[in-house]
């Protein structure tokens, strides 16, 4: 893929020069397309688990018992689907793989050592959270469409019993990749210190984008000359 900038900066982002420095990351409509999709996953992981062995069946107590949590299940996994078609719809285009994704993937060792000065100049999205994105994307797909074949209820007059049994098999294996990539995103949010705050304010410092998205604050800091931060505010990792 192309290393050009052209792709690097989203809707709304912004630099806000002052004491400190702060960045325009999300806007609220992004965020609260986020927190539906992060809602409805959790939701959905919680529910389908209860259904996956005896002994998570007790988590279906959570949706009202056995009948109604295989009635609400699949419904979640169709807000969950429109909800990151959304997501999708806002920021395939910021996770498209460039050249620099590849350097840093390579360097991953210096990105658990906190070795910065080694890594390349990284966009809005670093390689982890495009692998990720992509993951997600994909997994979804598969989970809504092996979940409309296993959906009884609407569907069994279009289904035979064999295609119904592989598709409960992909459907599982689909949900378990979704679970454990979702678990590494949430680690990597807490791990790296000030991102959570991103999704929350809307906003990260100075600091933090010039420590992990050095690239994407020089595509903005070049769009809005005007509010370029000061040097001393550029080198400041104030979280």
């Amino acid at each position: 893929m192309s290393t050009d900038t052209e792709y690097d900066v989203g809707k709304g982002d912004s630099v806000h020069a002052g004491k400190p420095v702060t960045v325009d990351r999300y806007t609220g409509a992004a965020r609260i397309n986020h927190w539906i999709t992060a809602s409805s996953l959790v939701l959905l992981a919680l529910s389908g688990l209860s259904l996956f062995h005896p002994r998570l069946f007790f988590l279906s107590a959570l949706f009202g018992g056995g009948q109604l949590v295989r009635v609400i299940h699949p419904w979640i996994g169709v807000v969950l689907f429109f909800s990151f078609l959304g997501l999708f719809l806002r920021f395939w285009k910021l996770n498209l793989w460039k050249r620099e994704d590849g350097t840093w993937l390579a360097r991953v060792r210096d990105v658990l050592t906190a070795h910065d000065e080694r890594l390349p100049e990284i966009g809005k999205y670093n390689a982890g959270q495009k692998l990720v994105f992509w993951s997600m994307s994909i997994l979804i797909i598969v989970l809504i469409a092996s979940g409309i074949v296993i959906w009884n209820q609407y569907f069994a007059a279009y289904t035979t019993i064999e295609q119904q049994r592989w598709a409960l098999l992909v459907h599982s294996i689909a949900a378990i990749l979704a679970i454990s990539v979702w678990i590494t995103h949430v680690y990597a949010a807490i791990w790296v210190k000030g991102t959570i705050r991103a999704m929350v304010r809307g906003s990260v410092t100075g600091g933090w984008a010039w420590r992990y998205h050095r690239k994407w604050l020089r595509e903005l800091v070049a769009r809005s000359p005007t509010e370029e931060p000061t040097a001393d505010k550029k080198g400041t990792a104030a979280e």
